[in-house]
């Protein structure tokens, strides 16, 4: 009876002893930046693509909609703050994974006490501070070339904190599931950037959505880019705006659903489909 009381608290000591997996996870946030701008291509695409194709659309769709004083690149530069999560978490994340993985650096983690589910801590604590950063670039180029508004309540700042927070880990899971669809980083990039084109069209980036077919609607209901900018634009546009909505709302209570949806689904797709190696 001694020895197993014994055995139990050795046992119940060691368990306590590991480090949790948000623990190791949030240790991977300083490595994982010094890796992401030790990459100057890939920082300066990062930042850059979004902010200019937000001045770009919203400069060349720059007249008012009908009955509003509000133009449609104000529309537009709302909008593309998801494409600015879209491409620091699906697009980077999709890419820098199957590296990881073509070059060993996974294999060899695994080695250590992190887990699958450290890792995405890791990487999705990357993505928020960068995502951070691009949010703030294209706010300053929203504000400053069209007019775009910074939320006055704490409702609006709250809104805008939990669709940036649930965007950040459905799109950054549906990056790391890719990744294991794609051999190779090459692989990745096209599995990846086609996608995430396509998405702004259908999402209602790169247009406004009044002006897209019911069946581009549809299509782009089913994923988080749609619902992320619908969020965002619920509280950097003027509120007389959501007439233009194919709703007529907002759908806060929409967007809350289909995120945490995406994030549920994500996380069961990654811990099932997850590899550490190409041969594993």
């Amino acid at each position: 009876m001694m020895a197993t009381d014994a055995v139990a608290a050795r046992h119940r000591t060691d368990s306590s002893a590991l480090p949790s997996a948000l623990r190791i996870g949030l240790s991977r946030v300083v490595p994982e930046l010094k890796m992401f701008y030790r990459r100057p291509e890939q920082l300066i695409m990062t930042f850059s693509l979004p902010a200019i194709i937000c001045i770009l659309l919203g400069s060349i769709f720059s007249d008012r909609l009908p009955g509003s004083p509000t133009s449609t690149g104000a529309v537009i530069a709302a909008s593309m703050l998801a494409y600015g999560i879209l491409s620091t978490s699906f697009i980077n994340l999709g890419i820098s994974v199957a590296a990881d993985r073509e070059t060993g650096a996974l294999r060899r983690l695994r080695g250590t006490p992190a887990t699958a589910t450290s890792y995405f801590v890791g990487k999705i604590a990357l993505v928020a501070i960068v995502s951070l950063a691009e949010a703030i670039l294209l706010l300053v180029v929203g504000v400053w070339m069209f007019d775009l508004r910074l939320p006055t309540g704490a409702f609006e700042w709250w809104t805008l904190t939990w669709v940036f927070a649930l965007g950040i880990v459905s799109c950054s899971l549906l990056g790391i599931l890719i990744s294991n669809v794609a051999s190779n980083a090459v692989s990745a990039a096209a599995l990846t950037n086609g996608p995430a084109v396509g998405l702004q069209f259908v999402s209602g980036t790169y247009v406004p959505l009044v002006v897209l077919p019911a069946w581009m609607l549809a299509i782009g209901s089913v994923f988080p880019v749609k619902w992320m900018a619908q969020g965002f634009r619920s509280v950097l546009l003027p509120p007389q705006m959501v007439a233009f909505e194919p709703a007529g709302s907002w759908e806060h209570w929409r967007i809350f659903l289909v995120l945490s949806a995406w994030i549920v689904g994500g996380l069961i797709a990654c811990l099932s489909v997850f590899r550490w190696s190409d041969r594993s």
